[in-house]
């Protein structure tokens, strides 16, 4: 690409190793100093659907995916027809393939890009245990000019507990491979540089796991769910060392009411899940609204509805996250805007969840969530909140729900002697009695929406970069490429403002005026159907620019190229 990367894709049925050799390729990146990242396109199959890594590597930080793949390698065409799309091709494309494969398909050859065979598996059958992900692993590493001896080391770290057989076959494929790729034409401009600071290799689930536990959490309850389960993976050998625990409950229901209970109890706590258990959830998160409970939900989007598309990304979860409970229930909606930001959104959203006794819906994705990229160490974030908590000064006429200047009322825990109250869904006085009353009613339901809307969230609610009359307002992952997008015309001459929204609820109609004012038009980005974040934008806010929709469904990501030709049209409208 112009910008010194390389968009690259390794395809082939699911289990013949392309996953792996895609997280080999961008561990052996980050080793010889470059930037990456790698995303996962797949099928719900447990095994033997199709597979893809693709992956972007730069010199530079990079976050958003490519506008096209420079080089292509298939081990097969397995159900090629499900993901081709998610692969943008050109006259500029290399496409490597293994003849024993047969004849690379229409769906290839109609984009016009260099195809060129090399014999995977014969060269795997070659060498005692050799499989074609390793020969595909030292070929790719040469072509794009990874040091052998990083690959090397790279292999033997990670393959070491296999044993010594396992290690000598995958090197012996790694040597086969770079001598293969002397017989191919392509020329990468690469070079290696170690970098000053070990760089982190990190997905976004991960970095969402990290998040909670540095925001407090440590009660994590939750059902399996693609594509959420990662982060579960990764919280439950880290609670237990951090004086927690991770329970897998029967069911989503389960799982937000024992989180409920817990957090009842004093401890923090957080379940993840994805559309169709967040569904499941609104009766549990309402109660965590009505008895002023503090949760975190982490939803990592997928296509819906229904079981919808489980292993392909979706923003379209943004209409229930925020109406899908039932009356007025106010709380909060946080959206990490990158991978990194995984780390300080959720850490965000589980300190105000605390401090505000309001449950948090933390909205991330597919795309996101399963992105492992390498990026340099984050810097860390005190938030400085925390949950308030019933003294001695409160205890003499103890009401929980004191309806408070700020909204928020002390809250006493589990035994202590004059703390007990009432928690339940049902309405209530200041005291947690039960009540039907009218002016209860109402000085409850003022008293849990005073408490979000009059808190300052401070800078954080957004990223606002950027000068110009024309801007990009967007949310969650598609900022990547809205960013990306905004830095390329800025570089070109044409200034332009990016706005991301990272707390969705409550909405911050005062702090958006500022970050709009000078704009003329704005193109909204977003990954749904029907424009959920632009209908959002439309009901919350009162904005005097022209703004113009830039939406579809997954699975497609939207690529920093689309986003400047569609802004281009803006500055031509301003032109004219």
């Amino acid at each position: 690409m112009g910008d010194g990367s390389i968009g690259l894709a390794i395809m082939g049925s699911g289990g013949t190793g392309v996953m792996t050799a895609g997280q080999l390729l961008l561990a052996t990146a980050a080793d010889a100093g470059w930037y990456g990242r790698m995303g996962r396109s797949f099928g719900p199959q447990i095994r033997g659907g199709e597979a893809a890594a693709l992956l972007r590597l730069s010199p530079r930080p990079i976050q958003a995916p490519p506008d096209r793949f420079e080089l292509v390698l298939a081990f097969d065409w397995s159900n090629i027809e499900r993901f081709a799309a998610e692969i943008p091709l050109d006259e500029g494309t290399l496409v490597l393939h293994d003849p024993d494969a047969g004849d690379v398909p229409d769906l290839i050859t109609e984009h016009g890009p260099t195809t060129a065979e090399v014999n995977l598996r014969q060269l795997a059958k070659g060498i005692d245990g050799g499989r074609v992900n390793m020969i595909a692993l030292g070929l790719l590493g040469a072509l794009i000019g990874l040091p052998g001896q990083r690959t090397r080391a790279r292999v033997e770290a990670t393959m070491a507990a296999r044993g010594s057989a396992s290690v000598t076959s995958a090197l012996g494929c790694i040597e086969q491979g770079a001598e293969l790729a002397g017989t191919v034409d392509f020329l990468t401009p690469f070079t290696t540089a170690s970098p000053a600071q070990p760089r982190w290799l990190i997905s976004g689930n991960e970095a969402t796991g990290l998040g909670a536990v540095r925001g407090g959490i440590r009660f994590v309850a939750a059902y399996p769910i693609t594509p959420a389960t990662e982060v579960l993976e990764w919280l439950s050998p880290e609670l237990p060392r951090l004086g927690g625990c991770l329970v897998q409950a029967e069911d989503e229901l389960a799982s937000v009411n024992m989180c409920i209970g817990a957090s009842f109890g004093g401890t923090p706590a957080l379940t993840a899940t994805s559309g169709p258990g967040l569904a499941l959830m609104t009766e549990g998160i309402g109660l965590a609204v009505a008895s002023e409970t503090p949760l975190v939900v982490v939803d990592v989007m997928r296509g819906g509805p229904s079981t919808g598309i489980p292993t392909k990304s979706e923003q379209a979860d943004l209409d229930i996250a925020l109406h899908g409970l039932h009356g007025d229930a106010p709380h909060l909606v946080i959206a990490p805007n990158g991978l990194e930001d995984c780390i300080h959104a959720t850490q965000w959203a589980t300190r105000l969840a605390e401090a505000l006794q309001a449950p948090a819906v933390v909205l991330t994705d597919q795309a996101m969530g399963q992105t492992r990229a390498i990026i340099d160490r984050p810097a860390e974030r005190d938030f400085q909140l925390g949950r308030r908590i019933a003294g001695e000064g409160d205890l003499e006429d103890y009401r929980r729900y004191r309806d408070t200047a700020d909204g928020v009322s002390p809250m006493s825990l589990p035994g202590t002697a004059g703390g007990e109250y009432t928690a339940d869904g049902l309405e209530h006085d200041e005291g947690g009695t039960p009540s039907s009353r009218g002016a209860d009613h109402q000085a409850q339901l003022d008293k849990r929406r005073r408490k979000l809307t009059a808190f300052d969230y401070g800078d954080y609610w957004a990223d606002v970069e950027g000068e110009g009359h024309v801007a990009l307002i967007t949310w969650g992952s598609v900022t990547a490429a809205a960013r990306e997008a905004a830095e390329r015309l800025t570089t070109g001459g044409y200034a332009c403002r990016l706005i991301s929204l990272r707390l969705l609820a409550p909405a911050r109609p005062k702090a958006m005026a500022q970050a709009l004012a000078g704009v003329e038009r704005a193109l909204v980005v977003e990954q749904s159907h029907d424009g959920q974040f632009l209908r959002h934008l439309r009901a919350h806010y009162t904005i005097d620019a022209d703004l113009v929709p830039l939406h579809r469904p997954g699975p497609m990501p939207l690529s920093p190229g689309e986003i400047v030709s569609a802004v281009a049209g803006l500055f031509d409208r301003e032109a004219v």
